[in-house]
């Protein structure tokens, strides 16, 4: 068996209990898919190891994989696989510098927090799980989250990696100056050669690849093509960066950190409708928050009828305060009847005055439009609507009986200006399904989180997400958008990959993954070669 071959030449564990292959056959994300073994490699000599144990295994046993997982939160069954699941529990190290941090794929997001907060920085691309991602995970999927906006996305935190490629040895892959790469593009090993030929691929196919970066806010949909040459800087970690293990096993980041704003406030915004949508997210946008966050109608009366739920995650004292601290929201409710939308803007400045000054402003500049508005001027006045924002899909989790959270059109975005358009047509598409659903995202770069809860063990229930999920994503392309900004593309998304960018630059893709992985050895079936049927027929049930 192949668990017992690999348990005698690594130091780290190697498990295929029914306990554990049940818990590795999930992810949050809607898929069940089994694996044969887990491993939890103890260091790289390890996971050189366990790659060169594959490669020189796949010629009697094709279906050898290495799948690698971190904190197990991907939305979009990244980290699932029927081969051998690479478990970064091991990998958990950090040590700080002058403005940066070096740390290990298994560093959970909230145990590096602590390490960067006592140097009053911080990693600002955390996504909505940041109590239970790992870096490693956010660094595949090229995460990105509340702080967008202002920050930007993992990829532009990421200076530098340390991964185990198919040759099963640790490369330092970081930004090449043009004269660098000339060198290394002369190189007669294995390194020269991928340079080589990934810098061929993207130099004569380069206004092509240009062309097919999508002009939205961000994007994760397939490999990262666009950023690694501007014809001064050739930089293979754009690459690596949101590329969900498919190239290599990645052992080490170096990411640039930035200080932690001092004071941060919110306005809330009640929307009835969203025919001014587009001016009121320009108007707010023009005051630079440091993001602009969004919750609907199904997110804030999940929230209300709830809010016992919401009282642990708030860490209110008893019901009695939490309701007090809800009052303001079951009176709007009472005396507006409930918004089609809540919107969050937040400012986060030097000093608490600017915060005031920044709301009042787009109080005053919103005026016109005659909206219900709420401040909440400190970061502890705003918890309660961040923790409906951040928690709604846990809470979708555990509360809804009988109903399962399935994620299959979770991430989408589109410009801000389509809102009008776009919004109205999407909610169409939901409700002609007659799904139950909520929509929160990040208003003010476009991507919103739909996640819709349904009884998976509804064959007529199933049917509906491939009906849905080409619907929604037609909708997403006529308006020159991604089909995910940050949630990646997994075994959900991945079939949809041609369709978003036509074959060429598809087959690019494929080129690509050759590139690095011959033999198919890096968590096949994920940005290349996936198969819709398989992902629909490993749905849990």
């Amino acid at each position: 068996m192949i668990a017992g071959e690999i348990k005698k030449i690594i130091k780290g564990e190697v498990l295929f209990d029914e306990e554990t292959l049940r818990k590795y056959s999930q992810d949050a994300s809607l898929f069940e898919v089994k694996p044969e073994a887990v491993v939890f490699p103890r260091n790289t000599e390890d996971l050189k190891k366990l790659v060169s144990f594959v490669v020189k295994n796949k010629k009697k046993n094709e279906a050898l994989s290495l799948t690698p997982r971190a904190g197990g939160s991907d939305m979009s069954g990244g980290p699932l696989s029927e081969s051998i699941v690479v478990d970064f529990k091991h990998f958990s190290k950090v040590k700080m510098g002058d403005g940066y941090a070096i740390a290990e794929p298994g560093v959970f997001y909230r145990d590096f927090e602590k390490e960067t907060l006592k140097k009053k920085l911080i990693l600002p691309t955390y996504p909505a799980s940041r109590e239970l991602c790992a870096l490693g995970g956010m660094i595949a999927n090229n995460a990105a989250g509340e702080k967008t906006l202002k920050y930007g996305k993992t990829i532009d935190y990421v200076e530098e990696l340390k991964v185990v490629l198919s040759d099963g040895e640790e490369h330092v892959i970081k930004p090449l100056t043009e004269k660098e790469l000339k060198k290394k593009i002369k190189e007669k090993n294995f390194e020269g050669r991928f340079y080589r030929d990934i810098f061929r691929l993207i130099e004569g196919n380069y206004d092509v690849i240009k062309k097919a970066k999508p002009n939205v806010s961000k994007n994760s949909a397939g490999f990262n093509l666009w950023e690694v040459w501007d014809e001064k800087t050739f930089n293979l970690v754009k690459l690596f960066v949101g590329s969900q293990g498919t190239l290599g096993l990645i052992t080490e980041a170096k990411l640039r950190l930035v200080p932690v704003g001092k004071y941060s406030g919110l306005l809330v915004i009640f929307m009835k409708d969203l025919k001014f949508l587009p001016e009121i997210v320009g108007k707010t946008l023009s005051l630079k928050p440091a993001s602009f966050e969004s919750f609907d109608d199904h997110t804030f009366g999940l929230a209300l009828k709830f809010f016992t739920g919401f009282l642990k995650l708030m860490g209110a004292a008893n019901i009695f305060s939490l309701a007090l601290q809800f009052l303001p929201e079951f009176l709007h409710v009472l005396f507006h009847g409930m918004p089609k939308m809540i919107l969050l803007a937040e400012f986060e400045e030097e000093s608490q005055e600017e915060v005031n000054r920044k709301i009042e402003e787009l109080e005053r500049s919103l005026a016109p439009f005659e909206l219900s508005t709420k401040t909440a001027p400190t970061a502890e006045s705003s918890k309660k609507y961040w923790v409906m924002r951040r928690e709604s899909f846990n809470l979708l989790r555990h509360r809804i009986r009988g109903l399962k959270t399935a994620p299959f059109v979770d991430d989408v975005v589109v410009r801000p200006e389509h809102y009008s358009k776009f919004l109205p047509k999407l909610y169409e598409i939901l409700d002609r399904y007659e799904l139950l659903y909520t929509v929160a995202g990040h208003i003010g770069d476009g991507n919103f989180h739909i996640i819709p809860l349904m009884n998976l063990a509804d064959e007529k229930e199933r049917r509906k997400i491939p009906e849905v999920s080409r619907e929604v994503y037609d909708l997403v392309l006529k308006y020159k958008g991604s089909i995910t900004a940050e949630h990646n593309d997994g075994l959900i998304r991945t079939p949809f990959l041609e369709k978003m960018y036509g074959k060429k630059v598809y087959g690019l893709f494929k080129e690509t993954k050759k590139i690095f992985d011959p033999l198919n050895v890096f968590n096949p079936g994920k940005k290349v070669n996936a198969n819709l049927n398989y992902a629909l027929e490993h749905i849990k049930r």
